[in-house]
């Protein structure tokens, strides 16, 4: 049987944090690893200029870094076809021809667009890339032609008009697109040290290159029960961060010893951020021996991108010929 393609990317914000690992990229891995698709994964660069257009100084080295946590955290290019938005140009094309069929009220309409103005209300984002990122991102997808793409509950939307516009596109010309499906994952609520979501915008992240004495001090200062105010209080683990990160990082015996003892006032909140910082630094402690790796052999990551390019392109431009072709704009000239 062909195996199912599927597609997703991230921006480069530089490198990734916990909730970024948990929340994608271990997903990412484990769909590579089921053998069962065909795994596109990119650098959505174009898409931050949607909002960092302002200072782009900062996104090659970004590109780099999360790179590198890609590889580090178990994605393998001989698996996974790993390449960079701006290296296919098709991709522009194909945002610029579904523009001119997509409704402006889709666009507006878009509970993400308010939201993310609302957020990053310091920058101006009053501009037709920002409130079109949307059609890009549909033509990230459905030009891969890709059966399904990786989410979670909050990117639905997203997907949605990605299907909308797809649907469009077939019944306005012929059909050329399959109709995208989300794909859900399950995404373990990690909030960030401050018991706000974890954000580097927040400064409030445990990175995934966090080791030693960084790591620990992090997990030190992560905000517990609001409630125990004192050692010989009770505590609650199910409103508990650090028991959250416990139930993902320390095995199942002793985070059920811990929920125990945490209810009966037995262990402090000291005590239990230094056993959750010794367990996460020794499950991550291989991945960041792949990132000092990854960090010494730039080339050959250079090297990994230019080949996923190479067949991401040769994917593109067929698609490209059958969406000319189906608009009737190849004119033989």
């Amino acid at each position: 049987m062909a195996k199912k393609r599927i597609l997703s990317g991230m921006r480069p914000t530089g490198k990734l944090h916990l909730g970024n690992y948990h929340g994608a990229l271990k997903n990412w891995v484990e769909l590579q690893n089921d053998g069962a698709y065909e795994c596109f994964y990119f650098v959505a660069d174009w898409h931050a200029l949607t909002s960092d257009y302002a200072d782009t100084s900062e996104i090659g080295d970004n590109i780099t870094d999360m790179v590198i946590d890609w590889l580090s955290a178990g994605l393998d290019p001989a698996r996974s076809i790993l390449f960079v938005q701006s290296r296919i140009k098709e991709h522009a094309e194909l945002w610029l021809l579904l523009s001119m069929i997509t409704p402006l009220p889709w666009l507006e309409r878009n509970p993400t667009y308010k939201e993310m103005k609302e957020e990053l209300s310091n920058k101006d984002l009053s501009t037709l890339g920002f409130l079109g990122y949307p059609v890009l991102q549909a033509a990230d997808i459905i030009m891969y032609k890709a059966y399904g793409v990786p989410v979670g509950v909050d990117q639905l939307p997203h997907i949605e008009l990605t299907r909308e516009i797809a649907r469009r596109f077939n019944f306005m010309y012929r059909e050329v697109f399959p109709i995208p499906e989300p794909l859900l994952t399950q995404v373990p609520k990690l909030l960030g040290i401050d018991g706000r979501k974890m954000s580097k915008s927040y400064e409030n992240s445990i990175y995934m290159s966090d080791t030693g004495e960084e790591l620990q001090k992090k997990v030190s200062s992560m905000f517990t029960d609001p409630q125990r105010q004192r050692r010989r209080d009770p505590g609650r683990p199910e409103l508990c961060n650090v028991f959250a990160f416990h139930r993902l990082y320390t095995d199942w015996e002793r985070t059920r010893e811990i929920e125990v003892e945490c209810r009966q006032a037995g262990i402090g909140c000291t005590d239990c951020k230094r056993i959750l910082g010794e367990n996460l630094g020794a499950v991550m402690s291989p991945l960041h021996e792949r990132q000092a790796y990854y960090r010494d052999h730039l080339q050959e990551i250079r090297d990994i991108i230019a080949a996923g390019c190479l067949r991401a392109r040769s994917v593109a431009e067929g698609t490209l010929e059958e969406v000319r072709a189906a608009m009737k704009i190849s004119y033989g000239l």
